[in-house]
């Protein structure tokens, strides 16, 4: 096996889950999440030589993941649906109350602006500092701090106005 066969699999291995994850935030279907990651990893191997820093691997990998995704925007027109968005829900939660909480967490977040949601979601589902998620959005550090701060504001006045539903099932 080639060094750069072997350096492509440890970073497979490494980063497809929390790829997946992100791309399924971006789609919202299962598939098209599979489908982006892995044209993110055959373009990762085509230009594997390229990259230089090893620190700079995640954030290289999470850019290829939302411009594939812009990419698929550009490629076809989809037939919208008024349908709920899809939700993922933690396996280990066992609680109703919960796994409604999270759902209602996930909701509002799918209902930010694309420019507060994605600097949030780099942050708070793929663990990206300000300084990753300013070079993956292509963004100055302070703007990306601006926005993660008025997401979570977005976010929290949204949750505040929800009305108190989630406190049990005794109704």
């Amino acid at each position: 096996m080639t060094k750069k066969q072997q350096r492509y699999e440890e970073l497979v291995k490494q980063y497809q889950t929390e790829l997946y994850r992100f791309a399924y935030w971006l789609s919202k279907d299962p598939t098209v999440a599979e489908d982006l990651v892995q044209e993110t990893f055959l373009r990762a191997w085509r230009a594997l030589d390229s990259l230089q820093d090893e620190k700079a691997v995640k954030p290289w990998l999470l850019t290829i993941v939302r411009r594939e995704n812009a990419r698929r925007f550009e490629r076809k027109q989809f037939d919208y649906a008024d349908v709920d968005n899809d939700t993922i829900v933690d396996s280990q939660s066992t609680t109703l109350d919960s796994e409604m909480e999270q759902t209602v967490i996930q909701r509002q977040i799918s209902q930010l602006s694309i420019e507060y949601r994605e600097p949030l979601l780099l942050q708070v589902v793929m663990g990206c500092s300000g300084d990753e998620i300013a070079e993956i959005l292509e963004l100055n550090k302070n703007t990306v701090m601006t926005r993660l701060y008025r997401a979570r504001n977005q976010l929290k006045e949204a949750l505040m106005s929800q009305p108190q539903t989630m406190t049990g099932a005794t109704n």
